[in-house]
């Protein structure tokens, strides 16, 4: 015991620990003398990062629409953020307002107050989000300074084909010159372009969740590109907006079926990894729940390839990546697991059907699939590491069941909870 007691005192001071390995001889304190020093290394590097982030240059960030959905969580994430400093917020219906009148979560914030984009003054501004509806932002930032970092976390940018853009959205392309130099920033796949880009298209939120699985397994030629099945569901703050809650809270919605805008980002996305025309059948649906994003995606395999084969891909393709991750084999991915992170989660299942697989995805639609990974994109643009102030952990709450009073409602409960294994 007395060798391992001052074991506290050697491992802590890391000037002794040389002392420490040269003196004693204990097979077993060794061991625990090297962890701690692995320990304490690992955390110093930490801390060292951390540093090396605090020396950053401090940039200086607008938000165009800062009102909405997409606005309000960048300003959440960047309230965290050691290199960014908001200096500019637009938003014509609220100008002249402060931001926490709008969100009153984000009361206590050293925040300009909001104006109208007209009278914004963008000589104090190093980078941009925008965060402004699909069909005003073009001629918006067209108008930009081209000094100017840009994410836009519209779908105005996200297709290369302006003919297929004005197909979709029903209007008109009004920058074609601005869209031959975006890049779509899904980042984990096209991290090098991103890096150097000027103009970032962030990608839609269904689109992340599908591509971040279906892209490596095509570029490997595991999967076929015909007879893709998509069935995604979402939290209702995609539609909240349109649709009356009181709708959606006791039911399914499915909405834009067969005609789904994000449908062409997806197959851009899955063609450019084929190199070839990939179509798929995708139906998206809003869930009653406040975010969280799943996308069940049905797939064949090429013939000779197992189920085996697409889930040491995807380890090996993300064993590096910090936020996309690939749960143990059999392990379920589930919404609650990512709310409120920037995280992608996602598993490979054998279909009963022979030489088919079940991929399941999921993601907050609000950070990995917004504005998340447009923080991510904006810190590769800027030089900075590339998780800075997107390391927060997921909301998570377990419920626990307090026993019923009456016996016959805890039997009926138990049985209840036993179909649900099936």
């Amino acid at each position: 015991m007395g060798s391992l007691s001052s074991l506290n005192t050697i491992c802590i001071d890391r000037g002794c620990f040389a002392k420490c390995q040269d003196s004693i001889k204990n097979s077993k304190v060794k061991k625990l003398c090297t962890r701690a020093s692995v320990a304490i290394s690992a955390t110093q590097s930490l801390r060292s990062e951390e540093f090396k982030a605090q020396k950053f240059e401090k940039f200086r960030v607008g938000v165009l629409g800062a009102s909405g959905y997409t606005g309000s969580e960048i300003i959440r994430l960047l309230a965290a953020h050691p290199n960014f400093q908001i200096t500019l917020m637009t938003a014509d219906r609220k100008a002249g307002q402060s931001i926490e009148s709008v969100f009153p979560h984000l009361v206590k914030r050293d925040l300009p107050d909001l104006i109208a984009i007209k009278d914004a003054d963008f000589s104090n501004v190093d980078a941009v989000f925008c965060c402004l509806p699909h069909g005003t932002t073009q001629e918006i930032i067209k108008g930009l300074p081209s000094s100017l970092k840009i994410v836009d976390l519209s779908a105005d940018f996200r297709l290369r084909d302006v003919g297929e853009y004005e197909e979709w959205y029903g209007q008109p392309h009004r920058a074609h010159e601005l869209q031959k130099e975006t890049v779509y920033g899904l980042t984990e796949i096209s991290r090098p372009e991103i890096q150097s880009a000027r103009l970032i298209a962030n990608p839609g939120c269904y689109p992340t969740s599908i591509q971040l699985p279906l892209i490596p397994l095509i570029k490997a030629n595991l999967i076929e590109v015909k007879n893709i099945i998509i069935d995604s569901k979402s939290g209702d703050v995609e539609l909240r907006r349109q649709i009356c809650t009181i709708e959606i809270a006791e039911g399914i919605h499915s909405y834009g079926v067969t005609r789904h805008r994000h449908v062409p980002e997806i197959e851009q996305g899955l063609s450019d990894a084929a190199k070839s025309k990939v179509t798929v059948s995708f139906t998206p649906h809003l869930m009653p729940m406040s975010r969280g994003m799943q996308s069940t995606i049905y797939v064949e395999m090429v013939p000779g390839a197992s189920t085996e084969d697409l889930y040491e891909h995807l380890r090996s393709f993300y064993e590096e990546e910090e936020f996309v991750i690939l749960l143990k084999k059999n392990e379920i991915p589930h919404t609650r697991h990512v709310r409120g992170s920037n995280y992608c989660l996602m598993n490979v299942f054998p279909d009963r059907i022979p030489g088919r697989a079940i991929i399941i995805s999921v993601i907050d639609n609000l950070v990995k699939g917004a504005s998340g990974q447009a923080l991510q994109n904006l810190n590769l643009m800027m030089g900075i590491p590339e998780n800075t102030g997107l390391l927060s952990v997921p909301l998570w709450l377990k419920y626990q069941w307090k026993k019923p009073p009456d016996a016959m409602l805890s039997y009926q409960l138990k049985c209840f909870f036993e179909q649900l294994k099936f």
